[in-house]
């Protein structure tokens, strides 16, 4: 439930444009209450989660040390949400980032997944601003005018920190929907946040360093083509799908079968692992959501010059390769065409 609010204005120091602080908190009924809320919560609609980070203590990252303040003492939450906003207002070094309402506002007992209820703080912000018509009754006349606000149909910018996790970094829900060319502003000049070392983290990096290993290492290193490929690809996104929990060892039996082949992704995904900082767990529940996201990146598609594309999707024994005096061909094995 929305417990607090206050909007202050942050322009575009760049673009020489001004800061603006409320003084007081805003005081809206409860119809406003329950509209507002569905505004904010709604455009959070990923299991994706980050977490705070500093390049030294956690404590020197601004919203952080702000957000941990608020949920300390709640008599705060102004001086903070001010803080909030001059932290915005300082980093803004991208000409192109527009300046816009930021909205700070704080959520007492929202409730979690586990049937758990936790406070959370919000902090959203307003940019893109949509025209939209004003009908007036007058005297016996209608009139008609064009204004200009803020659309109830998607956040441009917001992220919704939990009290949970403190000596983490808490956990966080992020959305930017108006990057204004500038992919580094919300996450991480102003947030400064990565994403949290959970099960969604690891279904979603295993899957993806498996896919750069079998379209860019696995064509280097052995005698593979476009139907084997397809094929890995599909048995890795099939075990994804029907299993609850991930196992290295069984994921690489089941779908790399050759031992040599095994020890390169073993290789490739160390070398992964060291080159982007990152540690991905070797058994792990499988996060389904993760699984659905990236499963359009596993599409399984031959493309044939500007003629053909093929879409694998099942027994590579079915699809075979050749080539002979009119140039290389598939041939493909089917039993109902539909």
């Amino acid at each position: 439930m929305l417990s607090k609010i206050i909007v202050h204005k942050v322009g575009n120091k760049i673009n020489q444009e001004h800061l603006f602080l409320s003084e007081t908190e805003l005081q809206v009924e409860d119809e406003m209450k329950e509209l507002l809320t569905d505004y904010f919560i709604n455009a959070f609609k990923s299991e994706e989660q980050f977490q705070f980070y500093s390049d030294s203590y956690l404590s020197l990252n601004p919203i952080y040390s702000s957000v941990a303040e608020i949920f300390e003492d709640r008599d705060k939450f102004r001086f903070e949400s001010e803080n909030i906003a001059k932290h915005l207002f300082e980093i803004t070094q991208n000409t192109r980032v527009q300046g816009g309402e930021v909205f700070v506002v704080y959520f007492e007992g929202g409730l979690m997944e586990d049937g758990s209820q936790i406070d959370s703080i919000g902090i959203f912000k307003t940019e893109d601003k949509k025209p939209f018509l004003k009908i007036n009754l007058k005297e016996e006349n209608y009139e008609i005018d064009k204004d200009y606000g803020i659309s109830l149909a998607k956040l441009d910018k917001g992220c919704l920190i939990y009290n949970t996790d403190k000596e983490t970094g808490y956990a966080i829900s992020v959305v930017d929907n108006n990057k204004n060319g500038d992919q580094y502003y919300w996450f991480e000049d102003f947030l400064k946040i990565r994403q949290r070392d959970d099960e969604y983290f690891h279904t979603q990096e295993t899957l993806s360093v498996f896919k750069d290993f079998v379209i860019k290492q696995l064509p280097q290193e052995f005698d593979v083509n476009k139907p084997d490929q397809a094929d890995f690809l599909t048995k890795s996104l099939n075990f994804f799908k029907e299993k609850e929990t991930f196992d290295f060892e069984e994921f690489t039996t089941e779908v790399l079968a050759d031992k040599n082949v095994i020890e390169s992704f073993v290789n490739y995904k160390t070398d992964y692992e060291q080159e982007m900082q990152v540690s991905i767990s070797e058994e792990f529940p499988i996060n389904q959501t993760a699984v659905k996201k990236n499963q359009r990146y596993f599409k399984s598609i031959i493309k044939l010059d500007k003629n053909f594309s093929i879409y694998v999707h099942g027994d590579r024994k079915k699809i075979e390769q050749g080539q002979d005096e009119h140039g290389k061909y598939y041939r493909l094995y089917f039993e109902e065409e539909k």
